[in-house]
């Protein structure tokens, strides 16, 4: 008899291990998946799959810049095909992003074509090809890591809202076309600083007087994105906000 295969998962926008990309990795390696490590930095991606083996999971790093179509192709076409033992894709997050103020009078027009690029346009391959890949099957899962700015524009923010706002528009109307064909779109706004290696690194003090819960756990908010995933078809979220409860809103 045998064995079953093992089911795949992509994550696409993966950095440092204190991130919330390499936080998804770990928590769906830990209930039994293979993960297609997508990010753009080599030693990054491959030091999250290093550590997904030394816990008895299994991943493979993908070197994927998520602005270029051919590099989202050529990982999707992996994904259908991730090797012996492994079931084509079932579970996909779309996580890439930048963040950074600028004041608006300042903004230059490569700026924010730049963020748009990452933070929209790229969800939108992702997502292209996540269906492409995944509705012939009649069954998957597509995530996307979204913003509060994808709700309302704060000053020195205009870059980053509008490429968030664009995101939440493409998980919605994802959600509704391809809903009906057995795809899960779902869309987590982020409402709050996330305590990674990221924030760490930028803004250390605001970061240390908010410890007390007042971030965003990586491993907290990826235990929420395994639950989307495993929601019975006839309950499914579409969109869910996470925030400290430290956090006003």
């Amino acid at each position: 008899m045998t064995s079953p295969l093992k089911p795949t998962a992509v994550v696409v926008g993966v950095g440092a291990e204190q991130g919330l990309g390499a936080a998804l990795c770990r928590k769906f390696a830990a209930q039994g998946y293979h993960v297609l490590v997508a990010g753009r930095t080599g030693a990054k991606v491959s030091q999250v799959v290093q550590t997904l083996y030394a816990r008895q999971g299994s991943g493979e790093a993908i070197i994927t810049d998520t602005t270029k179509e051919a590099d989202v192709v050529s990982l999707f076409e992996r994904a259908l095909s991730p090797g012996p033992g492994f079931a084509p894709v079932d579970l996909v997050v779309f996580n890439a992003g930048n963040n950074r103020k600028v004041p608006f009078r300042e903004l230059d027009a490569a700026q924010f074509e730049d963020f748009w690029r990452v933070g929209c346009f790229g969800g939108f391959l992702v997502g292209r090809e996540a269906a492409r890949a995944m509705v012939p099957l009649g069954r998957g899962t597509v995530l996307f890591t979204g913003a509060s700015a994808s709700l309302r524009g704060k000053p020195g923010f205009a870059q980053f809202a509008a490429a968030k706002a664009g995101l939440r528009m493409i998980s919605q109307s994802m959600a509704r076309e391809l809903g009906p064909q057995g795809l899960h779109v779902a869309h987590v706004i982020i409402d709050g600083g996330i305590n990674g290696e990221r924030l760490r690194s930028l803004a250390p003090q605001p970061v240390l007087a908010r410890e007390d819960d007042g971030l965003l756990d990586i491993d907290a908010i990826a235990e929420t994105y395994w639950q989307l995933h495993r929601q019975h078809r006839s309950a499914w979220t579409q969109e869910v906000d996470l925030r400290p409860f430290k956090e006003s809103f």
